[in-house]
């Protein structure tokens, strides 16, 4: 798979400002386990609301872009106007890795007065870009879904792909990981949540890694059906 819009493969120079982009140096990464956004009036809908929890890194916090336009924010604006009364809790944190997704899970669904009726779960990709091992990015992975499980909540899964220039042994320990853990935990899965953004630049932003609003808007009509179909029809 050709990552042409990710420039960040091409040298260490430019994956190192990959990780300037997605770090925890960056003004959105601020210690607070889920981000505030403000919000334009939803669509009004009917019946029971189903709560969601976004847990990831940058691509859920909406690095660089303007509140309201995150991920998470945008998908919920799609899911109501499919007459769907969601309500996505943004727990996305820029620079996040898998440890410290499975860090703050638990306070994180804590935080609610019931439990979700799905958790979207995108991280990995800072482990990637770090070079961490893919054995440590499974195993945390690993430990979320299965927190998950206990809990009785479904989860969806947005994998990530390994950059090329890691060389084909990291990335055939890394890729695997997403598709056998939706296997084993009978997640939903979407293989490779940034395809949709693959051979378009002008959609993504200028450090070759974060969508644009369009962008976002692309990677929301991409995953918003696959998205309602994972939620429980009974909650």
């Amino acid at each position: 798979m050709k990552w042409n819009w990710l420039l960040a493969v091409a040298s260490p120079v430019l994956l190192a400002m990959a990780l300037s982009g997605c770090g925890k140096g960056t003004p959105e990464a601020a210690p607070s386990a889920v981000a505030i956004e403000t919000e334009p009036p939803l669509p009004p809908v009917m019946g029971a609301e189903k709560r969601i929890v976004a847990l990831g890194d940058s691509l859920f916090a909406g690095y660089g872009l303007e509140p309201g336009q995150s991920y998470p924010a945008r998908l919920e604006a799609a899911l109501r106007g499919r007459r769907i009364n969601a309500r996505i809790m943004n727990a996305g944190v820029s620079g996040d890795t898998t440890a410290g997704g499975l860090q703050r899970l638990d306070f994180t669904l804590n935080s609610l007065t019931q439990p979700p009726a799905l958790v979207i779960v995108s991280l990995g990709g800072n482990d990637m870009l770090r070079g961490l091992p893919p054995e440590q990015t499974r195993a945390n992975l690993d430990a979320i879904l299965g927190k998950l499980k206990a809990r009785k909540v479904p989860v969806m899964l947005l994998g990530m792909i390994a950059a090329p220039n890691l060389g084909a042994d990291y990335s055939g320990k890394f890729n695997p990981i997403y598709p056998a853990l939706a296997k084993k935990y009978d997640a939903k899965l979407v293989p490779f949540f940034l395809q949709p953004l693959i051979g378009k630049p002008e959609l993504v932003q200028a450090d070759h890694i974060h969508p644009t609003a369009p962008g976002v808007e692309l990677l929301v009509a991409d995953t918003a059906a696959q998205v309602a179909e994972a939620l429980p029809q009974t909650k």
